[in-house]
């Protein structure tokens, strides 16, 4: 099967079943992209099954990086499709959720489970998972379908023919475009992301850049656990930075609870990849929605389901954010975000520990 490294296209399956997906773009940039939330299983062992086993019926596995919000809104959607459209099309879908509890050995013994279960199709959420189910298919030439790979060619997931998935590539521009609207006296503003997620590394290269370009000065700090995380936090607040920012980072993610109330003490907006993390307590973003991303996910693997992997684009890119403001957080900082309005469609939402 021939496979391009151009310019991938936007979602947009044709498939007779899938259903039409609308998303609203933000404004001010070329890679538009929205946000997510989730909740999943706790050990490596299946924690959900689909439809009922059923002679003739498809296989999934759905491998989840780890339990995390925005991961298990993904899975949650994407398990809710597959029951869609095997009831729509009178398909059998059997399904099994994992979670590989962000341990790497975790997913090894994962897929090499599933491969060994003969499964159709993989379904791995997020980079890591991604990675790991690719190299256990990689002799069986099991279909690999992956969802919310941020940055596919850093990830080697190019030009492999059993591959494909859908990317949440962030719009990193757009989102600092809403920190300047927000406060054009910034003067300093921190990065904060881990060194372990690849999802991290183009839209931080490019938060640099596009704060050079303003002669805006920036701090950055590194965690990959929840005590770090909440320490880099610290540090940044003791740095005297302006704003925050974080690409769709899971590290940080899974400990935006933690560290909003700080942050929001000290007066410093979050600006973040994700609603998930916004729903966690962060100011503001401008991302992927992972309820729709996991939608059209499922729409993929069943296209690649029924009619195979041929002229399948190495990922497709989900487009279309939505701005995402927390209501608590802004009043808590005395922060004025009607400047957002004139930039998109705008979602109010509050603090949750989903």
């Amino acid at each position: 099967m021939m496979k391009t490294n151009t310019m991938k296209k936007v979602l947009s399956l044709s498939l007779a079943l899938a259903m039409t997906l609308s998303l609203a773009a933000c404004s001010g940039g070329s890679d538009s992209v929205s946000s997510v939330s989730s909740a999943g299983s706790n050990s490596g062992e299946p924690t959900e099954s689909g439809s009922t086993g059923t002679a003739g019926a498809y296989t999934v596995a759905i491998v989840k990086q780890m339990d995390h919000p925005s991961l298990d809104e993904i899975c949650n959607a994407v398990a809710a499709r597959l029951e869609q459209l095997s009831s729509e099309n009178g398909t059998p879908i059997n399904y099994e959720i994992y979670s590989g509890q962000g341990d790497e050995t975790v997913l090894n013994q994962i897929g090499a489970q599933v491969i060994a279960d003969g499964v159709d199709a993989i379904i791995p959420i997020a980079t890591t998972a991604a990675q790991l189910m690719t190299v256990a298919a990689e002799e069986t030439k099991t279909p690999v379908i992956y969802a919310a790979v941020s940055d596919p060619a850093v990830a080697d997931l190019l030009d492999i023919d059993y591959v494909t998935g859908t990317s949440d590539a962030l719009n990193t521009s757009f989102i600092l475009d809403m920190m300047l609207a927000q406060n054009p006296d910034t003067q300093k503003v921190g990065l904060l992301y881990s060194l372990s997620e690849p999802n991290s590394v183009t839209p931080i290269a490019e938060a640099k850049e596009y704060l050079d370009s303003k002669n805006i000065a920036y701090e950055e700090f590194t965690a990959n656990s929840d005590d770090e995380v909440v320490a880099a936090a610290g540090a940044l607040i003791a740095a005297g930075v302006d704003a925050v920012f974080t690409p769709t980072d899971n590290k940080i993610q899974s400990a935006e609870l933690a560290i909003a109330p700080d942050l929001i003490e000290a007066g410093i907006p979050h600006y973040a990849g994700a609603d998930s993390f916004v729903r966690n307590g962060a100011f503001a973003t401008c991302g992927v929605n992972y309820t729709l991303l996991g939608t059209e996910t499922a729409n993929l693997a069943y296209d690649v389901l029924v009619n195979g992997m041929e002229g399948k684009e190495d990922y497709y890119l989900s487009q279309g954010g939505i701005i995402t403001v927390n209501t608590e957080s802004a009043e808590a900082m005395g922060l004025d975000y009607s400047v957002f309005h004139d930039m998109g469609e705008v979602v109010e939402v509050v603090t949750t520990e989903d």
